[in-house]
């Protein structure tokens, strides 16, 4: 895969590509080179047709510690050196928005996510988990969206992606007070679907399961649910009955017929 990063790293096994987060020595804080690589992976990743999952993992004893404060922190209050008070506004304005495209290049992926945090995942870590499709997290893991504790308001989607994962009342608690949650927690209020002491096995496992199906359905499935943002119910079954019909007749959908009535595994090859 021709991606390379001082600060991520990708690899590919079989279907499965892991996207690694690999700043260990700094606990993996996002600074620049982190927001200006991190659509390169996913493009990386989305030029593989034959992918069919990602997981997003990290090295070190941490997911991530968030937002490299000492090293953004010019980027945060703005450029200092522009003319005026306007052209500052606008580089802070355009800073926000080139990090907040970095997150939705993960969320905008046609293959599903699967995150597994182990250790800190604070602020920007949630923000690129709530990006992901599927959470798995170790004992060790740690949640907090922790922006308020540094007066800033999180704006790099876990305000707005959050609530379509856990209640109203779990999102005001967690974003209005900055506090840490245990793994226990977060899987009790849905942040993450479960809780395993190998998080990198379960992931991977779960991967494959995932890729044995036919990638096809899976990518429609995953549009079909994110179609369903801000549409009606009727609306959503206009959307899905205009994607069978143009991807329901394919030879993976023959291969499924056919492996059944031969009473075999199928194996799909995505066309």
């Amino acid at each position: 895969m021709a991606f390379t990063s001082s600060v991520l790293t990708l690899e590919r096994h079989g279907a499965v590509a892991t996207l690694w987060l690999d700043r260990p020595e700094q606990r993996n804080a996002m600074g620049r080179a982190f927001w200006e690589d991190l659509p390169h992976a996913a493009a990386a990743v989305r030029a593989e047709r034959d992918l069919r999952v990602l997981v997003i993992a990290a090295k070190g004893p941490h997911f991530t510690v968030g937002l490299d404060l000492k090293e953004m922190a010019g980027g945060l209050m703005g450029n200092g050196d522009a003319a005026s008070p306007a052209s500052r506004n606008a580089a802070r304005y355009e800073a926000v928005r080139t990090m907040q495209d970095a997150v939705n290049s993960i969320a905008d992926l046609p293959i599903p996510v699967i995150a597994a945090v182990h250790g800190y995942c604070i602020g920007g870590g949630v923000d690129l988990t709530t990006a992901c499709d599927i959470r798995l997290a170790a004992p060790s893991a740690t949640f907090s969206v922790r922006e308020t504790k540094v007066a800033i308001v999180a704006d790099l989607g876990t305000l707005q992606r959050l609530p379509r994962i856990i209640g109203a009342g779990h999102v005001a608690e967690l974003a209005y007070t900055g506090m840490d949650i245990d793994a226990e927690r977060a899987a009790a209020i849905g942040l993450v679907n479960r809780v395993a002491d190998d998080v990198l096995a379960a992931a991977y496992e779960l991967a494959e399961q995932i890729a044995a199906n036919s990638p096809l359905a899976v990518q429609g499935t995953k549009a079909v649910l994110a179609a369903n943002d801000g549409r009606t119910v009727a609306e959503g079954l206009e959307f899905v009955a205009t994607w069978n019909t143009l991807y329901l007749r394919s030879d993976d959908l023959t291969e499924a017929m056919t492996a059944f009535i031969e009473r075999r595994p199928p194996t799909f090859t995505g066309s």
